[in-house]
């Protein structure tokens, strides 16, 4: 019972969260959270530094995953020192790289791909955990069956993308289509349902001057479809279907990603087929040899207590470990590279 009011909570939060942000993130105000003044100039002014609701949130989806590896791999009898130095391992290359690839297919040094770092985490993670093996073996005498962190990441990875979704919405970025461009069917299906983004400051508008258009809303499709997958994949591995968990996981999120860049608008590199397209393509493939190798195998004898998983955060030093998750994460994606800010502080004379 316990399984199912933990999935139906999550369920319930992440829909009423949802709403608010598919009403409210495409208005103007909800692109930057702060502005901090550094250089002063001519009468008073500064030059500022832009905290973006892109960072907030983006922060939140790496959180967010984090927490969901800790919590299920704790529930599966991992030990949380092995979980912790993993997740370490996996953000300290999928962070840098999610910039560096996205400068190697987009040609821009100032922005990030999150289909890029996916895919380096699905490439590493298998061979990361066989070479910890006899480490997981020696220190905490534990088997490291590969399934129960395969899975783990899978449904982590699909929560912190859905959720990072809304990133994407307040800063205007990894938009779809215009609706006129759509074919009479697909412009009648998302004629009640589109989004319309305000604000030159924003991707879409200083990309392509789609401000103030209709457009269709990947992003909101995206992030119901992969917070939905990670909600059955998240019962799924409670039930300790840890097989069919990971592949509902790795399989919805690659497939969506290769049929969903049919229907944005944003500059994805070149070629009809994107270079995330392939990547994506290849972590299916990948995926499924991990799945059905001898070396990952069914994890026999694995039973998941979402009990012991939960209780992990009970202990404060493992809250300030995930906000200090949070900050680091906020303080490497929020601050915008392409935008400015002048800043002009007064006095209230009739306040004094």
């Amino acid at each position: 019972m316990m399984d199912e009011l933990f999935t139906v909570g999550l369920a319930v939060v992440t829909l009423l969260f949802f709403r608010w942000s598919f009403r409210h993130l495409p208005e103007e105000k909800w692109q930057f959270v702060a502005s901090i003044p550094r250089l002063k100039k001519a009468e008073g002014r500064w030059q500022g530094v832009n905290l973006t609701f892109y960072g907030l949130f983006n922060a939140a989806g790496y959180t967010l995953g984090a927490a969901i590896v800790i919590l299920l791999t704790c529930a599966a009898g991992m030990p949380l020192a092995l979980t912790l130095g993993l997740i370490g391992l996996v953000l300290a290359v999928c962070m840098p790289g999610s910039r560096l690839i996205a400068r190697v297919v987009e040609r821009k040094k100032h922005t990030f791909s999150v289909g890029g770092a996916s895919f380096l985490g699905i490439m590493i993670l298998p061979p990361l955990l066989l070479a910890l093996r006899p480490v997981a073996t020696a220190v905490w005498e534990v088997p490291l069956p590969l399934m129960v962190y395969m899975a783990s990441f899978a449904i982590a990875y699909c929560w912190g993308e859905g959720i990072g979704r809304l990133a994407c919405i307040s800063f205007g970025c990894c938009y779809g289509k215009p609706l006129s461009a759509l074919p009479p069917g697909l412009r009648k299906c998302f004629g009640r349902w589109h989004f319309i983004f305000e604000g030159k400051t924003r991707k879409i508008s200083y990309a392509d001057e789609l401000d103030g258009v209709a457009v269709v809303p990947i992003q909101a499709m995206t992030a119901i479809l992969y917070c939905v997958t990670a909600l059955v994949s998240l019962y799924l591995y409670l039930k300790s279907h840890l097989t069919a968990a990971f592949l509902l996981a790795l399989g919805v999120s690659q497939l969506w990603r290769f049929a969903s860049e049919f229907l944005r608008a944003d500059h994805r590199g070149r070629g009809k087929i994107s270079a995330y397209q392939w990547m994506s393509l290849v972590a299916v493939g990948y995926g499924l040899v991990v799945a059905s190798s001898g070396a990952a195998g069914a994890a026999p004898g694995v039973t998941v207590r979402i009990t012991e998983g939960l209780s992990v955060f009970w202990d404060p030093l493992m809250l300030l470990c995930i906000q200090a998750l949070w900050l680091a994460a906020f303080l490497y994606t929020g601050r915008s590279e392409v935008t400015g800010a002048t800043i002009e502080f007064h006095v209230h004379r009739r306040l004094i």
